[in-house]
């Protein structure tokens, strides 16, 4: 089955050209220190025929000219000099490249958070959270291979080889010519596997990308999965999903250690080939060259001649980050409907759209589809003008929630509905949740403390202004009750307090927003009649100057307000 797969997927081994293009231009974001990165090996490899040098005339001094060591110590000098030179410029390198890819990883993660926070709800909600979470953090995470260490490895592999062979030319002809012949094999050898390791490595990131979202799936839904008795079924799932990750794995590495040992023995033939021939030249067996043949040539050609193979292993070894790197950017241009633009400004709040409309909404044959149900409709063409406050009436279930996350562009229409003269469906989300807030029935609470909560709405909110809009909300006694006051921890889901309180906690965060309009949902359901008059007094004061659509089935919320829609029990909404 495996196998299957693997040759379907061989085909699209290759990347679009966009996705190609988007990976260099993510190279040139980083342009500087790649090239330092870069540079510095190849440095190193020049620095290597000195070194080399230095090691064979002083072998030969000794060996051959029967020199003291003494003779040969400058040369062994300049040979350790050399090497320390080397390692400083290979450390330096190394270093460099991981701070441009994490440089690079940094910006791609904020450019897909920022591709997340423009697209709304609507678009995550179709997505699993758990493949979201994998791309944003071990699919970026494979980008750092191809940039730290890739590129480099394919710059040292385009120039050092041939310079090697250009030196070596100039000592032997025919070991120059040996290395020649057999370094072209590493590459083509490469290309062939690298179709394969592409394939193997996309298959890789798709299963392990199913992988992370069942999981955390299945993990978010455990309570219910137990309940219904699910949970041995899901889990035998889930195995079954870490097993096809474990089978793509050991593909990958079947692929890597049979290009290693390819590598291997086209180098070992290499060398193997200048240790014959200098051997049989000693011997007198080969008089090709017109000179004698020294034991300091033979050296250096030696010495030279794995160095002329290893930036190509090198190369081979990183090739595999490479293709984990296309795979990686194939799946998140899956999931994310193609690549963030690199360059993109900030999300503008969208000043300029209200500051041109008025914050209002404009309806007509609105259709609002609900499953298991028929769809909410508005019929005739309305507007809920800036500074409107309307009370949403209508037995339970009817759709009044609905309503609400349609306008805060939560849920799927079809119709006409636009704020600021935008239809709803194209509002940037996070653009439109800075102008439209809603508090919902169950207010959704992070886990954190009472503070990190209510600075969702107002990250720069001081203690005092939190402390003034708990009291607003009625909690301001329940401060007083809790040792830790602001700093309290809450559980999942404001595990620690009750329904009430968690809605009013919602409420105290809406008294810290500056949102323009502000959408409802049964604000004082788990009220009692004092509570609701104080909260009711606070709400009037703040939603001064600000439009307000309020679900509620209290009439005494709903005399408050100057307008009054109601949906009957079919769906149908009157204005």
């Amino acid at each position: 089955m495996t196998g299957q797969a693997d040759e379907g997927t061989w085909a699209q081994a290759r990347l679009p050209p966009a996705q190609v293009a988007w990976m260099r231009a993510l190279a040139r974001q980083v342009r500087r220190p790649l090239v330092v990165a870069t540079t510095l090996p190849v440095v190193g490899g020049v620095l290597l025929l000195p070194q080399a040098w230095a090691l064979a005339r002083a072998l030969h001094m000794t060996a051959i000219d029967r020199q003291s060591l003494s003779f040969a110590l400058p040369w062994i000098a300049m040979a350790a000099g050399l090497l320390v030179l080397r390692a400083a410029l290979g450390w330096t390198a190394e270093h460099t490249a991981h701070q441009a890819a994490e440089s690079a990883k940094k910006g791609v993660r904020v450019a897909l958070f920022r591709r997340l926070l423009s697209a709304g709800v609507l678009w995550s909600r179709g997505r699993s959270s758990g493949e979201l979470a994998d791309a944003l953090t071990a699919r970026v995470e494979a980008l750092d291979g191809y940039l730290a260490r890739y590129l480099p490895a394919l710059v040292s592999a385009a120039v050092l080889p041939l310079l090697y062979c250009a030196v070596l030319f100039g000592f032997d002809w025919i070991a120059a010519l040996v290395l020649v012949l057999t370094v072209p094999a590493i590459p083509l050898f490469m290309a062939l596997v690298g179709w394969g390791a592409e394939a193997a490595g996309r298959a890789h990131a798709t299963a392990l990308t199913r992988l992370s979202g069942l999981f955390a799936d299945r993990v978010r839904g455990l309570t219910t999965l137990k309940l219904h008795g699910r949970a041995q079924a899901e889990a035998g799932r889930v195995a079954r999903a870490g097993d096809e990750v474990r089978q793509r794995t050991m593909a990958v590495l079947r692929i890597a250690f049979l290009s290693s040992a390819v590598l291997e023995f086209f180098a070992a033939l290499g060398v193997a080939g200048l240790a014959v021939y200098f051997g049989l030249t000693f011997l007198g067996l080969l008089g090709s060259r017109p000179d004698a043949l020294t034991l300091e040539t033979a050296l250096f050609c030696l010495l030279m001649a794995p160095e002329v193979y290893w930036p190509w292993r090198q190369l081979a070894a990183h090739y595999h980050d490479r293709a984990n790197a296309r795979a990686a950017v194939g799946e998140i241009a899956r999931l994310f409907d193609g690549l963030p633009e690199m360059d993109s400004a900030p999300i503008d709040p969208g000043a300029d759209v209200i500051g041109s409309h008025p914050p209002g909404f404009e309806l007509a044959a609105l259709h609002m589809p609900v499953p298991g149900r028929d769809a909410i409709r508005l019929t005739p063409s309305t507007r809920i003008a800036p500074g409107d406050w309307i009370a949403l009436q209508g037995p339970s279930g009817s759709g009044k929630s609905t309503l609400l996350e349609t306008l805060a562009g939560l849920r799927p229409y079809e119709g006409t509905l636009c704020f600021a003269g935008m239809p709803v469906s194209q509002w940037p989300g996070a653009m439109l949740r800075q102008q439209v807030l809603l508090v919902p029935q169950r207010p959704w609470l992070s886990p954190g403390s009472l503070a990190d909560n209510l600075r969702l709405a107002r990250a720069e909110a001081d203690d005092s202004a939190l402390q003034q809009a708990m009291a607003a909300a009625g909690l301001a006694e329940l401060l007083t009750r809790l040792p830790h006051g602001l700093s309290t921890p809450l559980g999942q889901r404001g595990l620690g307090l009750s329904g009430g309180q968690a809605q009013r906690l919602a409420l105290a965060r809406m008294f810290l927003s500056s949102a323009p309009v502000l959408l409802l949902d049964e604000p004082t359901a788990h009220l009692d009649d004092a509570s609701r008059d104080q909260v009711l007094a606070q709400l009037v004061t703040f939603a001064r100057g600000r439009t307000i659509v309020v679900a509620t089935h209290d009439p005494v919320v709903a005399a408050i307000a100057p307008r009054c829609w109601t949906i009957d029990s079919h769906g149908e909404v009157h204005p």
